[in-house]
């Protein structure tokens, strides 16, 4: 097996789509409860058209990883510094396909000038993040009616333990 991860293009909508909406509906039980209501709000702006219009937006960058030919992953930072999107199929959990986008993610944050990202994650990815280095600040309820945990991290020369382990090639100047 092979994973490639690259910038997400339009054609990849769709099957960018599908991975957000499988894993929310299969590895989110524990944030939305299988209420119907809280998965037709959270799923509701989860559309092909919308995923292109996300994946075009030139204040956004996006990636999808691919594995074998087959969008697995999609991930999207925000110029903000924020962390908007990072879902994986529910096969391809546990695979390095997460670290590997959200590696990624911060080198563009580091060219970007970003100097700390944030997310707000869900229950079933807060392990995940703790795991990557990002701090627990909190927690604030979504407008879809999930409590989700807000974290950030700092990156570059000024990040805690930089000296240990450097995520890019940040120049603080």
């Amino acid at each position: 097996m092979s994973l490639e991860i690259r910038i997400a293009a339009s054609t990849d909508a769709f099957a960018a789509c599908n991975v957000l909406r499988r894993s929310i509906a299969e590895c989110c039980v524990l944030d939305h409860q299988n209420d119907p209501a809280i998965l037709d709000a959270w799923l509701g702006n989860k559309t092909p058209q919308m995923v292109a219009s996300w994946f075009s937006s030139p204040t956004n960058f996006s990636l999808v990883a691919v594995e074998d030919g087959v969008v697995i992953g999609v991930a999207l930072l925000t110029a903000a510094g924020k962390l908007a999107l990072c879902y994986l199929l529910p096969e391809a959990r546990s695979k390095g396909a997460g670290k590997a986008l959200l590696a990624r993610v911060e080198q563009q944050a580091c060219s970007w000038g970003v100097k700390a990202l944030q997310l707000h994650s869900t229950a079933t990815g807060e392990g995940f993040f703790a795991s990557q280095g990002y701090i627990h600040s909190g927690k604030v309820r979504s407008p879809y009616g999930v409590e989700t945990i807000f974290f950030w991290k700092q990156l570059g020369e000024g990040a805690p333990n930089a000296g240990r382990k450097r995520f890019c090639n940040c120049n603080n100047n």
